[in-house]
């Protein structure tokens, strides 16, 4: 897959993992949209980059996920979508579910959104010569996380749907790539962060690189750091990271 002079759209592209591969494609020679739920990141992204399209879109809602496929196949010549918007949140069932609301933001967010903007735009993506789905999921899609079970189910899932997608999607044009970081120094961890130096967690710049590297060897499914290997240790590592 080239690395240069493609058009790409990164959902919540205006921090954390999002903005360190819109930097990282920015520097590459590519055209690149960007979208999130807040203005005040989005333009302060571009400010950074002014080459850079930006669009205010709440990947949760339907409709606005439309209107952004709409805009953006009417605009651009897209080739690459990088599903990578998410939250996070911790959810405790001996509590109960308090707030249904947000479980089903986190899941619409987090799946549902990837799904419907790949099957809107899939049928594009197939009109250019070269193109690509790179699907963000996560270490905690093998070995998941107790404290924050409906983010771990979502991401379990998108790597499910991405093995799918890649297998019918097969002899087209269209790549489909699954890049799993380890948890990430970002705002979405919240109070679990910790310094990448600490071993467990990485920066959202060396994960930006490890998409770019992926896309650029043709490595369809890559975990990073210390995600690597999860899915092979997943049932001693649950009990590990959970006792």
């Amino acid at each position: 897959m080239n690395r240069t002079h493609n058009t790409v759209l990164v959902t919540g592209g205006g921090t954390g993992i999002g903005l360190a591969v819109t930097e990282q494609l920015i520097h590459s020679e590519n055209q690149v949209i960007i979208c999130g739920r807040r203005e005040e990141p989005l333009l302060a992204a571009k400010e950074r980059f002014p080459s850079l399209h930006i669009r205010r879109c709440n990947v949760s809602d339907p409709d606005a996920r439309q209107d952004l496929v709409d805009w953006i196949t009417a605009e651009f010549p897209l080739n690459i979508l990088v599903n990578n918007a998410g939250i996070q949140r911790k959810v405790d069932f001996r509590e109960g579910l308090r707030d249904m609301d947000q479980a089903d933001e986190e899941v619409a967010i987090n799946l549902i959104a990837p799904i419907h903007l790949s099957a809107l735009l899939i049928p594009h993506l197939r009109k250019q010569p070269q193109a690509a789905i790179v699907n963000v999921s996560s270490g905690l899609a093998f070995t998941p996380l107790a404290a924050v079970p409906v983010y771990c189910a979502t991401k379990a899932a998108m790597h499910s749907l991405s093995l799918t997608m890649r297998h019918q999607l097969r002899g087209t044009s269209v790549r489909v790539f699954e890049v799993a970081p380890p948890m990430v120094a970002t705002g979405l961890s919240g109070d679990r962060n910790r310094p990448e130096d600490d071993g467990s967690y990485m920066s959202p710049e060396a994960v930006a690189r490890g998409i770019m590297e992926a896309l650029a060897q043709d490595v369809y499914e890559v975990a990073l750091g210390p995600a690597v290997g999860l899915h092979q240790q997943r049932e001693a590592l649950f009990g590990a990271l959970n006792g």
